[in-house]
């Protein structure tokens, strides 16, 4: 399935579902990019966003009841496996979240897990710019807002934070003012939405055949 299909069959009823339309927008967008890799990547639903079966669920019931048999389905058996950053920046997240409610656990893993695929994170995320990532910051991460005071690339700006305060290191300059390459953590975030992109292939097919 396309992330723009999976994106409309999730948030096509909202019928019952107690969540602000921004959250559930978010939601659907990462489970949309997720589902789509699950086909083009071979792996679970669990793989792709960093939920495990049970959470995603549960996630599906209160937010997607519509989907909640084919979530059983998409979700797997297997417990998720993190490498060592992944866990630090899921970590950093939860320390960091504004109420510590259950979505906000399951956002820490979404972004987390969606911080490893290699565009800009609103991308991965499937966000439609990167004012919406940040805007997602401030609703349940504020204290990572705040420590974000120079606009950093949120992605670069975790990656920063987990090396000064976990001792890793994927960042080997000493400060950023001594830095070679400011505009890599920097610089205008462009490019399309992923699943806009989707899109425009799709509508190119018929051409194509």
């Amino acid at each position: 399935m396309l992330a723009k299909d999976a994106y409309e069959w999730l948030i096509d009823r909202a019928d019952g579902v107690d969540l602000d339309p921004f959250d559930r927008h978010v939601l659907a967008s990462v489970l949309a990019i997720g589902i789509e890799e699950t086909g083009k990547m071979r792996r679970i639903l669990s793989d792709t966003v960093g939920l495990d079966a049970d959470a995603l669920v549960e996630m599906a019931r209160n937010v997607f009841p519509h989907a909640l048999d084919e979530f059983r389905d998409l979700a797997g058996a297997c417990k998720v496996v993190r490498a060592v950053d992944e866990d630090c920046i899921r970590d950093l997240l939860w320390r960091s979240s504004n109420r510590r409610t259950t979505l906000e656990r399951h956002l820490a893993c979404m972004i987390a897990r969606r911080a490893q695929r290699p565009n800009h994170l609103w991308q991965d995320m499937g966000l439609q710019s990167r004012t919406e990532l940040s805007r997602l910051m401030g609703r349940h991460f504020r204290v990572m807002v705040g420590r974000n005071s120079r606009d950093m690339k949120w992605k670069k700006f975790l990656y920063r934070v987990i090396c000064r305060d976990e001792g890793l290191g994927f960042c080997t300059a000493p400060s950023c003012s001594e830095c070679d390459d400011l505009e890599a953590c920097f610089g205008e975030e462009k490019g399309e939405r992923l699943l806009a992109i989707a899109r425009r292939d799709d509508a190119l097919l018929p051409e194509l055949i």
